[in-house]
């Protein structure tokens, strides 16, 4: 199921769109058992710096200056995404790119090899905290967790995207 997901990713990416929005509600299963990665509500192009017109806030600035932006599901600077699926980029409203999906995949991923969530909280606000504070706790994962996935894991899961795996494809192979 997880390679089936990295590939659905590696399809938007590779087309230039970043989901923004990865997390088990968004994943489903066919009745052939083949995964559909859904609502691309919150998607957009990695490569349209259109978006940052005149007026609206630029990717450098605080999020909390962020304008409404009319008829549109993105808003610059603004945090959007599920909260404990977030990357650390979407949490402090800066700009995306597909490494942000990558982290949600680590997120999803750790999730169905644990059956708990990464960066779980009782409030948004404690998930978010969790995102930018706390460490994965890797005794969650079964003992036999294969060494590849917990190093897979590890990678997408930092909070340094420039430290973070770069292509999803890398974590199919």
């Amino acid at each position: 199921l997880a390679k089936q997901i990295s590939e659905a990713l590696e399809t938007a990416h590779d087309k230039g769109i970043i989901h923004r929005d990865i997390k088990p509600g968004n994943v489903m299963l066919t009745t052939d058992g083949a995964v559909k990665v859904l609502d691309f509500g919150l998607a957009r192009r990695g490569d349209d710096s259109s978006e940052w017109g005149a007026g609206y806030l630029q990717p450098h600035e605080p999020t909390a200056l962020a304008s409404a932006r009319p008829n549109s599901p993105t808003i610059p600077g603004a945090i959007m995404g599920s909260p404990g699926y977030m990357s650390p980029e979407q949490v402090r409203g800066q700009q995306v790119d597909k490494r942000t999906d990558i982290f949600a995949f680590g997120c999803v991923l750790y999730e169905m090899l644990s059956g708990v969530q990464v960066f779980a909280g009782e409030t948004v606000s404690d998930s978010l905290g969790a995102i930018m504070h706390r460490d994965p706790d890797w005794s969650q994962l079964p003992p036999r967790t294969p060494a590849r996935i917990r190093e897979l894991l590890t990678s997408a899961l930092t909070r340094d995207r420039k430290q973070r795996l770069h292509d999803i494809g890398d974590a199919r192979l």
